[in-house]
């Protein structure tokens, strides 16, 4: 769509081209810079003797080789990420001072990494999970992360608890299974026995753990902050990026086969997007609350386990972020970007979310262990655009050479400086709020309602989503070993949605719920992905064809999904182009062996006319799991016939060129609509 679009060059990507080399047509040297004479061989005592101690080449080789493996991340671990930029749609003066939030001509650098949170680093990519969605602002005062999930709310509500949660969604101890998967007893027991879990389990198993694509998901930064204007007036804030493609999953059977069909699949999706020019592009929203209205609702905002409903406290979009720009290196870039909530500018602030305290120790914490020391901030990817000066020396991965004798504060050998730069002048100070009160270790009891928003989630759901729903507990408790497990989740869902629970029990073995069910009525319409934008750019299209194929006729087709932004991928029993009349030639992509169905959001079926069995075994194969996954299916030349023995033949979202006007336009509409619901709902 965009292919020809030039990719502006900012701030960030100068500082980072300092720092890339090419070793093609370079000599060989240690890392040092002396030139090598020969790297086949170690240094020994003879041909046939043992290696000698002065071998420094091979031993900085080997050195560098045993440690060139950093600790995988606890949580997070499988990421991907992206270069880009943010504009501003208008001046957020009224609200926040933060520098980057003023001006709508200028853009900001932007660094963004994507993750699922339960599995390591070498897991699939579809698992059913949260989604990481951390954002770095390389902004003119100073690195600004927004650091979130596709999901508003969390497991906890006091970070104290963390390391509880990951343990038991971990792989368990004892034989270190089921990897990246929630679906075994300790999770579930630690659902059923801190029942302030139970909003973002309801989250967890709707269809917003199994996204489509990154490009296709919502973020949030979860937690409540504050803004603040340069009169020191205070609003608090909650964080949104909106996916200007829509909000869209894909379902569980589905991301089961993805997972070993390709297992790269979201991060290969985010790569080619890009290297086509379909660059990602998020709005980026925010909620905003006077602080006299902190308590006027019927749930705490500070909470993380809440959300604040978007028809009572509207998003108000203000501005865009495009990611333009693929990384150099995984490991350089995504693997050793260190985020922090805790990384703010002036004008944002934090809440008292128990939760949110608790991360402003732990990122820090965690980077220390995973990227050897304190020095983190220097490396390429994590240095700010802006200039840094401090009395920080010395420390594992120290880059900087610091030049003079002073490293203290206060001095009067350098001047006193670095010197404090007063809050007038762009020096950062925190909002003065007043807090009295006991030590206690204690939760308020405004925190303590855990199912009326996870009602308000269940009414909020069409009803393929619920269906979804109760499959995915199904399919997770089902999964669990201990009965009586089992039954405390059942009975402690009931309180959520006795259908929900009733049908659930029903499936897994379990008594129906006795749980008394929340009161809660309302719903909250923009919580529905049925409610989501719909569009067909950059959705991909399987194109089932043989030898003889009318290659007029396909290229029609195909010009016209292309024109909609629609990647169309050929797929055969054999590589060998085929060939029109006219001369016209048609590349293919895939052989039956090299694709699948899940990989694709629509099948077009040209089908063959030659009679070759195992050709029209793999179709139909093709057709059969792509309708029962609810995608749009299109058939012509032979490819109708098929349908027909498939009985699929005016399903909906099944369209033939003999039946449609406009075949094309018609297949592409089917496209935007993303899938068919009624037929498992049938």
């Amino acid at each position: 769509m965009m292919s020809d679009h030039k990719v502006p060059v900012n701030r960030k990507q100068e500082q980072l081209e300092e720092y890339k080399v090419t070793d093609q047509g370079q000599a060989l040297t240690t890392n040092q810079g002396l030139k090598v004479a020969e790297d086949e061989f170690s240094l020994k005592a003879g041909e046939r003797g043992p290696t000698l101690l002065e071998d420094f080449h091979f031993r900085e080789k080997m050195t560098h080789f045993d440690h060139e493996r950093i600790p995988e991340r606890i949580v997070h671990a499988r990421g991907f990420a992206a270069h880009g930029e943010f504009e501003l749609y208008q001046s957020m003066k009224e609200y926040t001072k933060a520098g980057f939030l003023q001006d709508p001509a200028e853009k900001t650098p932007v660094f963004v990494r994507f993750s699922t949170v339960a599995g390591s680093k070498g897991s699939a990519e579809t698992v059913r999970d949260a989604r990481g969605f951390a954002t770095k602002f390389y902004t003119q005062e100073g690195n600004y992360d927004l650091v979130g999930n596709n999901i508003p709310v969390f497991f906890i509500q006091d970070a104290i608890k963390f390391p509880d949660l990951i343990h038991a969604v971990k792989p368990e101890p004892h034989n270190e299974m089921p990897q990246a998967a929630s679906a075994h007893d300790t999770f579930w027991d630690f659902v059923a026995n801190n029942q302030e879990t139970a909003h973002m389990v309801m989250w967890a198993m709707s269809d917003r753990a199994l996204p489509r694509s990154l490009r296709m998901m919502e973020g949030f930064g979860v937690h409540t902050f504050r803004f603040i204007n340069d009169q020191g007036q205070a609003h608090f804030v909650k964080f949104h990026w909106k996916p200007v493609l829509g909000v869209h999953s894909i379902v569980w059977d589905e991301a089961q086969k993805i997972s070993g069909k390709d297992p790269d699949f979201h991060r290969r999706d985010l790569w080619d997007a890009i290297e086509n020019g379909d660059y990602p592009e998020y709005e980026l929203g925010v909620q905003l609350l006077k602080e006299e209205d902190e308590f006027k609702f019927d749930f705490d905002i500070l909470d993380p386990t809440k959300i604040w409903p978007e028809e009572e406290v509207p998003v108000k979009l203000i501005g865009k972020m495009t990611l333009n720009r693929n990384v150099d290196n995984v490991f350089a870039e995504a693997e050793q970007v260190a985020f922090h909530p805790g990384h703010v500018v002036p004008g944002i602030d934090f809440s008292n979310d128990p939760l949110l305290q608790g991360r402003l120790f732990s990122y820090t914490d965690t980077q220390l262990i995973r990227l050897g020391g304190p020095n983190f901030h220097e490396l390429p990817i994590n240095r700010p655009v802006c200039p840094f000066f401090n009395n920080q020396r010395d420390g594992h991965g120290r880059q900087t050479i610091n030049r003079g004798a002073v490293s203290y504060h206060k001095n009067s050998l350098a001047g006193n400086t670095p010197a404090p730069v007063p809050e007038s002048e762009g020096g950062y100070a925190h909002y003065q709020e007043r807090v009295e009160g006991h030590k206690v270790r204690a939760r308020s009891e405004s925190f303590k309602d855990h199912f009326s928003q996870a009602r308000l989630f269940w009414n909020s759901m069409s009803e393929p989503e619920q269906l979804h729903i109760i499959q995915a507990f199904s399919f997770e408790l089902g999964k669990v070993k201990s009965k009586d497990v089992r039954q405390q989740a059942v009975d402690m869902f009931g309180h959520v949605s006795s259908e929900l629970m009733t049908q659930v029990a029903d499936n897994i073995g379990a008594n129906p719920p006795q749980a008394e069910e929340s009161k809660v009525t309302k719903a909250s319409p923009a919580l529905s992905q049925l409610n989501t934008t719909m569009a067909a750019a950059t959705r991909k299209v399987g194109v089932i064809l043989d030898s003889d194929a009318p290659v007029e006729q396909v290229g029609e087709v195909l010009s016209a999904l292309k024109l909609a932004g629609i990647q169309a991928e050929l797929i055969s029993s054999k590589l060998t182009p085929i060939k029109g009349a006219d001369g016209q030639e048609l590349e293919l992509d895939h052989t039956f062996q090299t694709a699948d169905s899940v990989i694709f959001d629509a099948i077009y079926v040209v089908g063959s006319k030659r009679g070759d069995k195992k050709f029209e075994e793999e179709t139909r194969y093709f057709l059969r799991e792509a309708f029962a996954h609810a995608k749009p299916i299109g058939a012509s030349y032979a490819g109708e016939e098929l349908l027909e023995k498939e009985s699929l033949k005016g399903k909906p979202g099944v369209l033939t060129a003999s039946s449609a006007e406009d075949f094309a336009q018609e297949f592409i509409g089917a496209i935007t609509q993303h899938r068919f619901w009624e037929r498992e709902l049938a």
